[in-house]
């Protein structure tokens, strides 16, 4: 391979991504070491929020890095397919595990099957996309054909971060933990739907917004700070509801809601 044919690898964007990888591998490692202790007869409940803290720390990441690489333009091939790989990790792996161990392991070998097929989901749901994306020649998409992958791991992460909360100093979520078995075999389902979602991408750092719609978001940050139990899980419910009204609400309140800019906009961040 020559130097002409070496990947582009742009630093910030693939830090966010590593930063991205690494609370997969932390929340995995946390959910091993939460079975492990679960055996001895111990309570795994610190292990568990750890293990969720950094799935929901890894949609952070998953969203800076793409608007890191748009901000300089510095989107790559490179950039997307490591991108999945990272996401395979946090969004998929993470998550199936977590469930099974809570739930899942109940059922056996129908419990196996069912977090295969959300990790399977997830998998091809990745790859779909990353053919979009090239038969797109990288321009961003305007929406997202079935719901993200990301949207699903942390619904399932802060669902679950709400049961344990109500559920506080037990090692386990209760009878309510069986929801998340139905609710995995739903994601599952809506990663594949043709439930068209914003993608969000004509909100920028240079996005102009007034006074009033700062302060809500600013508001909605540090809620979601102060009564991090159940307020992310209200947000991801939320964005999986708002796919399905969405058709219905009228074109200038959905480009309002969704914070899109103009087409000149657009075309000239997509250059």
């Amino acid at each position: 391979m020559n130097s002409n044919e070496e990947p582009k690898i742009y630093l910030l964007p693939n830090l966010m991504t590593a930063g991205n990888l690494f609370c997969g591998f932390a929340a995995v490692l946390r959910i091993i070491e939460a079975a492990l202790v679960i055996q001895q007869g111990g309570s795994a409940v610190v292990l568990y929020h750890q293990a969720l803290t950094f799935i929901l720390g890894a949609c952070v990441f998953d969203l800076l890095d793409g608007r890191l690489a748009r901000l300089g333009g510095n989107e790559s091939p490179f950039g997307r397919e490591f991108d999945s790989l990272a996401d395979v990790v946090s969004f998929g792996i993470a998550p199936a595990l977590l469930v099974y161990q809570i739930v899942l392991r109940d059922f056996y070998r129908t419990g196996w099957l069912i977090a295969f097929v959300y990790l399977l989901c997830g998998t091809l749901r990745l790859a779909r996309f990353n053919c979009y994306a090239n038969a797109k020649n990288d321009k961003p998409a305007d929406d997202f054909i079935g719901f993200p992958i990301p949207a699903a791991a942390g619904l399932i992460a802060s669902l679950t971060l709400f049961m344990l909360w109500l559920e506080e100093g037990a090692k386990e979520i209760g009878i309510w933990k069986y929801a998340l078995a139905g609710l995995m075999l739903f994601l599952s389902f809506m990663m594949f739907s043709r439930v068209h979602y914003p993608s969000f991408k004509g909100l920028g750092w240079r996005t102009q917004r007034s006074i009033p719609r700062f302060l809500l978001i600013i508001v909605v940050i540090v809620f979601s700070a102060m009564f991090y139990e159940w307020m992310p899980a209200l947000l991801f419910v939320t964005f999986l509801l708002y796919g399905f009204v969405r058709p219905f609400i009228s074109k200038a309140l959905r480009r309002e809601l969704e914070e899109e800019e103009d087409e000149q906009v657009n075309e000239e961040s997509a250059k």
